[in-house]
């Protein structure tokens, strides 16, 4: 019986961890990130190369800036959508950027 219920246990906690994952999605409840920052791209490293913008993340405590980079589109005719933050019911919201 107590296989049982350690069993069960486990599984609801792997069930609502998943859960709690979200779709892409940071919340951050202490105000809007800083500006973005701007410079230089520099060249593609090869064709077919899209440029992803940089983006500010909520790490822990603080901000955190994460460098645009070039990738290469998964299939052809990919198309690159950046993410971008929202306001959402007095928290910031982070759609992370996806390949449409």
């Amino acid at each position: 019986m107590k296989r049982i219920l350690l069993l069960g246990a486990a599984l609801l906690g792997t069930v609502l961890t998943g859960c709690a994952v979200g779709n892409g999605y940071t919340v951050v409840r202490f105000g809007p990130p800083p500006p973005p920052r701007y410079g230089a791209m520099g060249y593609a490293p090869g064709p077919n190369y899209v440029w992803t913008d940089g983006y500010w993340d909520w790490r822990g405590e603080r901000w955190f800036w994460v460098d645009g980079r070039w990738l290469r589109p998964p299939r052809p005719r990919a198309v690159w959508v950046p993410g971008y933050w929202r306001e959402d019911r007095h928290q910031w919201r982070f759609q992370r950027g996806y390949w449409r």
